[in-house]
């Protein structure tokens, strides 16, 4: 990517950071990001929910309120009906509505394979932007949803799992980040990312390069969806969750104790995460209390910011 000079560019793709942000005025800047992918469950209704959600977290990831959406779209006209594109359409409008934001349009294109996605632009004062290069040593690590939707889906892909034994993942992926951001926003935190594609190691080893810092993770602290130890025990592992283990293999330390099983979801490649959070000490028992009255899906302390080599991770 090309470096971004202008003052008044706040946050790039420098740092791997969830959305751009640009700043207009003293007091306003615009978010900006973009997200789509194929389906992931077998419900029209569902699989546009879920890409609607995703694409929303990265605003709620930066502290910032999202205003529209445009879609983007990729269909195949002459083998999947109209009608299912609808229900695809009406899930991502409907989790619009539920965010407070417009869609307002967007773009589609003749594809082979089904994609669909957003690109969504919200607002921040530039002075309470959440970036992922804050977290200082001696911060907690706190996760607002559980992990293990890559492992899941894939399972569902290939029958080792039922729609009904997926349905509290697919609510978790359905659930918008935006109670979490706000209980973050109320108590002040240091550094924020969503867990996203690259699994919760592979946002945490940025939001530590970023950041200048290392970690310590404890692993059985990591909430986990219903059926998803099982499921990677039986080998339903996505590559992409392949991809990020082997990826952070000079990154990320494990200890004797942590199994395969528990290596993998660890890596496991997420659609529509919770939050991860660098709070201070004297804050984690507030945003705590603040995930639980909200609703979160999670508010699990899974570790803790510390100093060392920037974007180590030592779980035990």
């Amino acid at each position: 990517m090309p470096a971004a000079t202008d003052p008044r560019i706040l946050v790039d793709a420098a740092t791997r950071d969830d959305a751009a942000v640009f700043r207009f005025t003293a007091d306003r800047a615009i978010v900006a990001t973009v997200d789509f992918f194929t389906p992931i469950v077998d419900d029209a209704y569902d699989f546009g929910r879920i890409a609607a959600a995703n694409a929303f977290s990265d605003v709620y990831a930066m502290g910032a309120t999202p205003l529209l959406a445009l879609n983007l779209v990729g269909w195949p006209r002459d083998t999947l009906p109209y009608d299912l594109l609808g229900e695809v359409l009406r899930g991502g409008a409907d989790v619009a509505r539920a965010a407070g934001a417009f869609v307002l349009g967007g773009h589609s294109i003749d594809d082979p394979e089904p994609k669909y996605g957003m690109a969504v632009i919200g607002e921040v004062h530039p002075d309470r932007i959440v970036t992922n290069a804050g977290a200082r040593p001696g911060d907690a690590l706190v996760l607002t949803k559980p992990i293990g939707t890559g492992v899941l889906t894939t399972a569902l892909k290939r029958d080792l799992l039922s729609e009904p034994e997926l349905a509290p993942a697919v609510t978790v992926m359905t659930t918008l980040n935006a109670a979490a951001a706000r209980a973050m926003l109320a108590v002040g935190v240091h550094a924020a990312t969503d867990v996203t594609g690259f699994g919760l190691l592979g946002h945490l080893h940025s939001l530590l390069e970023a950041s200048g810092a290392a970690a310590e993770v404890t692993a059985h602290a990591v909430p986990l969806l219903p059926h998803a130890r099982d499921m990677a025990a039986r080998g339903a592992v996505p590559g992409g969750t392949q991809r990020n283990l082997t990826s952070l293999a000079d990154s990320v330390s494990f200890a004797a104790g942590v199994d395969e099983t528990a290596r993998v979801l660890l890596s496991d490649a997420q659609t529509s995460g919770g939050l991860l959070i660098a709070v201070a000490p004297d804050r984690v028992a507030g945003l705590v209390a603040g995930l639980e009255r909200a609703g979160s899906p999670a508010a699990a302390v899974i570790g803790r910011v510390v100093a060392g080599p920037p974007g180590r991770v030592a779980v035990g």
